[in-house]
């Protein structure tokens, strides 16, 4: 109780406040940016904190980080364009609610589940961080590899109307994955000698441009429309977040079971938002009782992406706290904060410097809630974005996303990938083939080679997959996942049958 009063007397001052404020408000800006992301903004604030105390500056970038989970939502329901990594699934439904004509409902739905996402992590974090942090630092090479087969199995719900189609465009991913530098020898490989393949093709790049440049390219195929001034969501602006609430907790397992998928995909170091929203939105598609009416603008589709992925917030830092083991390149900018004020962290953090651990924690429920706050007085601000003609949004977002591109590695040449995929990306989906298997494949295919080449090169018995409890456990869901999605395809086949 002592280390909780001393934390609680360290946080609740103005000068943290406020600067918690600014953090969660420079979060949601952020990442609303297509390019710009999560990762980005944390690492641009953390020179400002240097110069506060340890937990007032530890504290600010949490702000960053919940306000960043939230922003990256707000260009996936209205532009289709997922503002971050983590915002990807958001996009299946948020956006086409938002073109049905109801954004202020798929805003107000994707923040609630946002925050209580990150209150659920929250309350996690506190009661479970040593025993969930000693599984997750458990997991071998061959349980993340298991892992990885796991959520590969995702693709089955992502793959739309015609099976082949999708695991071509996951095949195709994959094939991406593996051009530039090999994840472990460092030796260059499918890059048909040119120079700017040679490193590879950066993850983000191809998430901004097979969603975001290839939906541009969608928006402008009639010349008359944009002519004519013609608006991206024909709509009119109505917000309602308290009717929003009611229908996010009508959903509470929903809710909840997204939220654990969160907590426990962000104690796995090295998974994140990016895989816990996907997985989280593919368990929600498999136990609903709509499962036809995911990628139609479901709200269920948009709680289960939110909590998901906001959860992971709070996942990530049980490894950290608990261990010292940063479960992501966020928690890694956390713990070089805390070492600048010469806060060691590891496992005897949380006796050495308690009043700190316990100020983050409350932190946590502090930055959840001043990005409720913000996000709900400015959600008519960011609606205004509907009643911009298409003329005009469409140059500005490709301007920003070539400007997102340059940034992350300062290469002209990934602008000229940017356009390139781009461009793939809109032929593929005129071609009627799904777009997500294959950023999909992107994602996975890089984690997925390093831990079985990890794995073989460490014992080369194949069994051990098998062998060891938690491989085994993954495997074997990953196994019932498969025959469930097959039988779900037999069984609306068998329907379209009848109908006919």
């Amino acid at each position: 109780m002592e280390s909780i009063l001393a934390g609680a007397d360290q946080l609740f001052t103005l000068p943290t406040m406020l600067t918690m404020l600014v953090g969660v408000v420079a979060g949601v800006i952020t990442a609303a940016i297509p390019g710009f992301t999560i990762t980005m903004a944390i690492v641009l604030a953390l020179p400002l904190t240097f110069t506060m105390p340890a937990l007032q500056g530890v504290a600010t970038l949490l702000a960053v980080y919940i306000g960043g989970y939230t922003g990256g939502m707000i260009s996936a329901a209205l532009l289709g364009i997922p503002g971050t990594p983590s915002a990807l699934a958001t996009t299946f439904d948020a956006y086409p609610m938002a073109r049905r004509g109801e954004p202020g409902r798929a805003l107000a739905i994707g923040i609630w589940a946002s925050f209580f996402g990150t209150l659920l992590s929250s309350i996690v974090l506190i009661i479970a961080a040593p025993p969930l942090a000693m599984i997750a630092v458990k997991l071998g090479a061959w349980e993340y590899f298991s892992l990885v087969v796991f959520a590969l199995t995702i693709v089955a719900s992502l793959v739309g109307k015609s099976m082949l189609r999708g695991l071509l465009a996951g095949a195709i991913g994959l094939i991406l994955a593996t051009v530039g530098a090999d994840p472990l020898m460092g030796v260059t490989r499918f890059s048909f000698d040119l120079r700017m393949l040679s490193a590879g093709i950066p993850f983000l790049i191809v998430l901004i441009g097979i969603f975001a440049v290839s939906q541009l390219l969608r928006e402008v195929e009639d010349a008359e429309e944009v002519k004519a001034g013609k608006q991206l969501i024909d709509s009119r602006i109505s917000f309602k977040p308290w009717a929003a609430m009611r229908e996010v907790l009508s959903y509470p397992f929903n809710l909840f079971r997204s939220s654990m998928v969160g907590v426990f995909i962000g104690a796995v170091p090295g998974a994140g938002g990016s895989i816990a929203n996907l997985l989280a939105y593919d368990q929600a598609k498999r136990g609903s009782k709509h499962p036809e009416a995911f990628g139609k603008g479901s709200s269920e589709g948009v709680i289960a992406s939110e909590s998901g992925n906001s959860a992971t917030s709070g996942g990530g830092l049980i490894p950290m706290i608990a261990l010292g083991i940063p479960g992501s390149a966020v928690d890694a900018v956390l713990m070089a904060s805390l070492m600048v004020h010469g806060i060691g962290v590891g496992p005897r953090l949380i006796m050495d410097h308690a009043d700190t651990v316990y100020g983050m924690f409350m932190a946590m429920f502090l930055a959840s809630a001043m990005m409720l706050v913000v996000c709900l007085l400015s959600m008519r601000m960011f609606l205004k974005v509907t009643s911009v003609p298409k003329s005009v949004i469409v140059p500005v977002v490709l301007t920003c996303c070539m400007v997102g591109a340059f940034a992350l590695n300062n290469r002209v040449t990934d602008i000229y990938l940017l356009l390139g995929i781009g461009v793939f990306g809109y032929v593929l989906a005129k071609l009627d083939y799904p777009l997500a298997p294959l950023v999909l494949g992107v994602i996975l295919g890089p984690i997925a080679e390093t831990n079985l080449r990890r794995a073989l090169m460490t014992n080369e018995d194949w069994t051990l997959f098998f062998t060891r409890p938690i491989s085994l456990a993954l495997l074997t869901l990953a196994a019932l996942s498969i025959v469930l999605a097959l039988r779900y395809r037999l069984k609306q086949r068998r329907q379209n049958l009848a109908l006919d």
